[in-house]
Formats: structure tokens, C-alpha cells, sequence
């Protein structure tokens, strides 16, 4: 049968992330103060629309991601004091344009991926602060990127079996009330479907 490219497709995934520590930096002038935010392994899921043309595909996807903060710890100077014991949550929402280049492997196909879009960022009940005894919930929206790759191996027609992995990250996020500014990065292992329309 012949293939009529392009070929619609959807797919959806779900899996582990682990947060790089944010690393929040004072915007006062000539200050060296910040403090830095861990979190545990969290999870995080994405869907996404595309069209394959062959050896390169095109998609638009929506993603997710959650991660309990788990410390908040001074730094001064590069100086990073003992981690406490903190709580609160972090999300990320990110929307994003992607290219994805094939690489047929005999059966299964490696897929290195780049992308680029917004994500919105929220810290939800953290301490956002430079103290880390006030409890408080701030978000921005900000650039975002990823880069990854991905097997793909056949369980039916129509429908592949995908595992993931992703780097995603962002550009510089301000918040007022602390003065401060950061970043944010995270590494992802994913797992799931995708099926051709």
C-alpha cells in the first residue's frame, strides 16, 4: 500500500520529572543574596498534535508538570547554606512548537526532538522569600525549550509505542516582592502512544 504523506497523528504520554533546584538571585543592585528551592521527583504528562512527513515530523504540544518542594536554603555569594525542611508545590504548563527528525533503527525508530514555546510557571504555597519563613504563591510566564529523544517501536498499524526522555528549560523569570529573578530546568523519562489519523 502506498503511504500518502503528510500523515496526521496524535499522541499522549505520562512520566517521572526531576527539577533542577531553583536558584532565585536578588535583582538589588550589587546584592549577592538569594536562596534556592528543592523539590522531589514529581510527574508530568503531555499530549500533542502533529504531522509526520516521512523522515521529520512537526507537532504542537501541551505539556505538564508538578513537583513538591521538599527544602529552601540560603546562598550568598555562590554560598549555598544547610537545605531546611520546606513545603509547597511547583507546576509548569508548557505549550510548545516541535521537530522531531526519524531514524529508522530496523523495526524501531530513534526520533531526536528540539522545541520551543512559553511555559507558565506557578509556585504554589512556597517559601518564596529570602527569609524562608513566608509561605506564598507567585507565577510567571516566561520562554521555554526543550530538547530530547525518543524510541519508537510498532504495536499495531496505526499506533507506536514511544519512551521519552526531555530536557526542558526556561529564560530568566522576574517576580516582585522578593525582587528576585530565576530560572527554571527539569529532566523527564515518558512513556506512551501514538496514533495515526
Amino acid at each position: 500500500m502506498l503511504t500518502v504523506w503528510p500523515i496526521a497523528y496524535m499522541s499522549g504520554k505520562l512520566g517521572l520529572t526531576w527539577m533542577d533546584d531553583v536558584e532565585f538571585t536578588s535583582n538589588w543592585i550589587d546584592s549577592t543574596e538569594g536562596f534556592d528551592l528543592g523539590t522531589d521527583a514529581g510527574v508530568t504528562l503531555s499530549c500533542a498534535v502533529g504531522y509526520d512527513f516521512g523522515d521529520y515530523r512537526a507537532e504542537l504540544e501541551l505539556g505538564y508538570q508538578s513537583n513538591d518542594v521538599d527544602t529552601w536554603a540560603d546562598s550568598d555569594d555562590g554560598y549555598v547554606s544547610d537545605a531546611e525542611e520546606a513545603g509547597g508545590e511547583v507546576f509548569v504548563i508548557s505549550v510548545m512548537a516541535k521537530g522531531a527528525y526519524d531514524i529508522d533503527l530496523g523495526g524501531v525508530e530513534l526520533s531526536p526532538f528540539v522545541g520551543a514555546g512559553f511555559a507558565f510557571i506557578s509556585f504554589d504555597d512556597a517559601p518564596v522569600c529570602f527569609s524562608g519563613s513566608e509561605y506564598r504563591s507567585k507565577s510567571a510566564t516566561t520562554f521555554a525549550y526543550q530538547i530530547g529523544a525518543s524510541l519508537a517501536l510498532p504495536v499495531a498499524d496505526t499506533i507506536l509505542l514511544e519512551g521519552r526522555y526531555r530536557y526542558l528549560g526556561t529564560a530568566n523569570f522576574n517576580f516582585d516582592r522578593p525582587e528576585a529573578e530565576a530560572d527554571f530546568a527539569s529532566h523527564s523519562a515518558l512513556v506512551g502512544l501514538r496514533f495515526s489519523l
